[in-house]
């Protein structure tokens, strides 16, 4: 889910939810409705869902589809739920480990779980959840159950954390994230789950470690401390790969490097009490559109492992600063001979995302988290 719920971004003229929901898939999800649903009109329920569907954004075209799949279910929600998982495709191959997703179309079946099932047959939603997930992710409706009924979807998460099913699996850190983006908030004591994160980390698929390390990555936002004392912890255990949990570590660990935590690259093998000298500048003018060239000269007394980043720091016309930490090399300074780096870094003129401005900007060099050379310059408008 790498794009916002307005849907934008698909390139070429389209939108994401415009690649997501078509004529094609609807088609496809009708089918499926009714090969599961006796009685249910396929065609009537692409016609609907294909008159209500082009101004809505991404998040609120499920939502649509879920008002038009639910005109033609039961209404009491016990048959509803076993109606939708009789619809539902075979579940996504259990031989993979990564990057399978699932489809969109089918976020319905967690929509209508939370809608008619949240208050008075949350167990019941719950097994639909758990059915789903096999098919599509269902980390956005599994919140309003921790929500609503944290106890008892607690407890189910403890079965789930041990499913044979690595998408299950994967739901029960993915669902508990302080900060899932797009998703609804939860009133969950942050450090709650990390219970599942202990027995997660070990897992064997990267689906499911990609997770753990982004889950301790949203922890890290509030609770560094935890979170660096969780991986040591881990690291001692020995119940991961070693190469596996070391690439959680780094993932896990990303923003707190950029941020220069001090016990963050300690752990890491990077050490901050080491002088360091260093140059920074920039090789060419700079104009929107084009890109920045930097050059870095990075020198030390002894052989040092650095981890280097670059902080650029945007004009902004309201006087608000702009400030953000790239990624720029992992690599060792040996000791008396210059480590030199170039970057050619992008000035997109037409990103959505983060508006450039001309005028003043700085640029700063950041090794082993603290900042030891700056560099100004002025960014031009485009020819």
């Amino acid at each position: 889910m790498a794009r916002g719920p307005d849907g934008k971004g698909g390139g070429a003229g389209f939108s994401l939810a415009d690649q997501l929901f078509n004529a094609g898939t609807i088609g496809d999800l009708a089918s499926e409705l009714a090969a599961g649903i006796p009685g249910f009109d396929a065609a009537r329920f692409t016609s609907d869902v294909m008159a209500g569907l082009a101004d809505r954004t991404l998040l609120a075209r499920l939502d649509w589809m879920a008002d038009c799949a639910e005109a033609q279910l039961p209404h009491d929600f016990n048959a509803m739920a076993d109606c939708l998982e009789a619809s539902l495709p075979p579940p996504l191959d259990a031989d993979l480990t990564d990057d399978d997703f699932g489809r969109f179309i089918h976020g319905i079946h967690g929509v209508l779980a939370v809608r008619h099932g949240l208050e008075a047959h949350h167990e019941r939603a719950l097994d639909l959840l758990h059915a789903a997930t096999r098919r599509f992710s269902m980390e956005f409706y599994i919140r309003p159950f921790l929500n609503r009924w944290p106890e008892p979807t607690l407890a189910r998460l403890d079965l789930w954390a041990v499913d044979d099913n690595y998408h299950v699996r994967r739901l029960v850190s993915e669902g508990t994230r302080p900060k899932l983006p797009w998703a609804r908030a939860i009133t969950l004591d942050p450090l709650v789950p990390l219970r599942f994160l202990d027995l997660l980390h070990a897992d064997p698929t990267r689906y499911v470690t990609r997770s753990v390390a982004n889950h301790l990555n949203d922890i890290a936002k509030t609770a560094p401390e935890v979170v660096v004392d969780r991986l040591s912890r881990w690291q001692a255990e020995v119940r991961q790969d070693k190469a596996e949990l070391a690439w959680m570590t780094r993932h896990a660990l990303r923003n707190l490097v950029k941020q220069g935590h001090s016990g963050a690259l300690q752990f890491l093998g990077y050490r901050t009490d080491v002088p360091v000298q260093a140059a920074l500048r920039v090789t060419q003018p700079a104009r929107i559109g084009d890109v920045l060239s930097l050059e870095a000269e990075i020198r030390c007394s002894s052989d040092l492992p650095v981890i280097v980043d670059y902080v650029l720091h945007f004009h902004r016309p309201n006087g608000k600063p702009g400030r953000k930490v790239f990624k720029l090399k992992q690599a060792k300074v040996k000791g008396g001979t210059p480590l030199v780096l170039t970057r050619r870094h992008p000035l997109k003129g037409d990103a959505t995302t983060f508006r450039l401005h001309p005028g003043p900007h700085r640029a700063e060099l950041q090794v082993n988290g603290r900042i030891i050379a700056e560099t100004r310059f002025d960014l031009e408008q485009a020819e």
